[in-house]
């Protein structure tokens, strides 16, 4: 692990963000480890400081200035607009809708055809919710060139269909509910984010 990663790690364990124990992750897959990221964005200068981290990574990837950081609702809210702040650039979020679970813009949030954008997450697993904003953007005509979290659970293996960031890069075991070790000996399972189970 890098000295970056085991200092974002370190922030989550000091801020009692690290949870352990039996946890059914958005991606409906589950874990023995959460790592819960409103508790460490919860202090403005926790924010700040893995925000400017991750926005010196998205640089990186990023050949043209970024005009549009766009996050989904809600884990992706703080961290996506504090990147935006350390890139100097505007923020907006998606959210789902109830009645198709697809991601939209809303409350008068608009893009325009070629605008240059980042898609900001605070945890991928799998990278769906990061591919359906990718998806929305695209279809409105903007140019997605990178995307970014503070961590990625899959080991690097998610793929979003761009260039991809990451503070802290983990091999984290999740399970299908139907092949969870966890629930085979009968332990319940805990949903603690912010999407209703």
């Amino acid at each position: 692990m890098t000295p970056q990663a085991e200092s974002v790690l370190e922030l989550f364990r000091s801020t009692g963000a690290y949870l352990e124990g039996h946890f059914r992750l958005t991606s409906g897959l589950h874990s023995s480890t959460y790592l819960q990221c409103a508790l460490v964005l919860q202090h403005p200068a926790a924010a700040a400081k893995l925000a400017g981290m991750l926005a010196e990574e998205i640089r990186k990837l990023a050949a043209a200035r970024i005009e549009l950081v766009v996050a989904p609702a809600l884990g992706g809210l703080i961290i996506g607009h504090e990147v935006a702040r350390a890139l100097g650039t505007r923020f907006l979020f998606t959210e789902r809708d109830a009645a198709t679970s697809k991601m939209a813009l809303r409350r008068g949030f608009t893009v325009g055809p070629g605008e240059i954008a980042v898609v900001i997450e605070d945890v991928i697993t799998t990278g769906g919710s990061t591919r359906d904003v990718i998806d929305l953007l695209r279809a409105a005509g903007v140019n997605v060139v990178a995307a970014g979290s503070i961590i990625d659970r899959s080991g690097g293996r998610a793929d979003v269909g761009v260039s991809r960031a990451a503070l802290a890069t983990l091999q984290v075991a999740a399970h299908y509910p139907e092949e969870c070790p966890l629930c085979q000996r009968g332990i319940p399972v805990v949903k603690p984010g912010s999407r209703p189970t």
